[in-house]
């Protein structure tokens, strides 16, 4: 059975943006031509690939589809830059790379080597926040071409480098610790003592707790899903938080014990790719300069 690239892209199209509109709009077709088209990979395939939703999601086939996508276009681009072509008619195509990446990173390193690769390559980047033991799915479903993920085994034979380890510290401020750890940072303090919490997906506080003897579950806590806001709201004296030590700590208490230490991997489609590698490069080159090692 050969799958027409054409068809697949389409799907992958309709992935990306959510919707048969939005995916017609990127396509410059009409939203009954993308219709068409999946209607057509389906009656090939003899399956369904999307689940009509809102948003849109893939099924099992459409996952592989969008990788088949994502890896023609990709092989496409590198083959057009191998040929040496400058700007203007026949120059080398523009090509959408979504990648994966926690946000404790995307706030506070990844976005310096994503910045330089942008300037060296035409390239739309397509980032995607998550939990860091979530975005290696992402890859798996070929959401994504290449992910930060605390995962060490690979993703589907994808290949995997170490990054390094990224160190957080349970900070508050002066004024908190005075209220709620006045004799110290004792158990039965921290289950009375509010704390941020991330999301709902997020667990680095409450191993934290755990490792006490806490319940984290039975804790008060606030949720603050976004980094730079997260780690001011420990500093507005909100609760305690999991703080990471590259996004500087210093206005805050430490409250002692051993650092929470996540590794990360960078885990990438196992495609040789001129433009994937550097991407890679780049990435654990940032990586070496911030983390600690593992």
């Amino acid at each position: 059975m050969k799958i027409d690239a054409q068809l697949a892209s389409t799907v992958a199209a309709v992935i990306d943006e959510g919707s048969f509109d939005a995916a017609a709009r990127r396509l410059h077709i009409t939203p009954s031509a993308v219709s068409q088209r999946i209607k057509a990979v389906e009656q090939q395939l003899g399956r369904v690939v999307v689940v009509r939703s809102r948003p849109i999601r893939a099924t099992e086939a459409g996952q592989a589809l969008v990788r088949l996508a994502r890896q023609v276009e990709l092989l496409e681009r590198d083959t057009v830059a191998a040929f040496g072509l400058d700007a203007g008619e026949d120059a080398i195509p523009r090509i959408r790379v979504p990648l994966a990446v926690n946000a404790d990173s995307m706030a506070t390193w990844f976005l310096e080597p994503i910045a330089r690769i942008a300037r060296r390559y035409d390239v739309d980047l397509d980032l995607h926040r998550d939990d860091q033991n979530y975005t290696a799915r992402l890859l798996e479903s070929g959401q994504v071409m290449a992910a930060v993920t605390s995962e060490s085994a690979p993703v589907g034979g994808s290949a995997v480098t170490a990054l390094g380890v990224f160190e957080y510290r349970p900070m508050a401020t002066a004024e908190y610790i005075d209220r709620w750890f006045p004799d110290g940072v004792a158990a039965d303090r921290l289950r009375a003592a509010p704390f941020v919490d991330f999301d709902r997906r997020d667990t680095l506080q409450h191993d934290w707790l755990r490792v006490r003897g806490v319940d984290p579950w039975a804790v008060p806590r606030h949720y603050v899903p976004a980094s730079y806001d997260f780690a001011q709201a420990v500093r507005l004296g909100l609760g305690w938080g999991l703080i990471p030590v590259v996004q500087g700590i210093d206005s805050l208490v430490d409250l002692g014990g051993p650092s929470t230490r996540v590794p990360l991997y960078w885990q990438q489609w196992n495609l040789r790719s001129p433009l994937l590698d550097a991407i890679a490069a780049e990435v654990a080159a940032e990586a070496r300069t911030v983390l600690a090692p593992a």
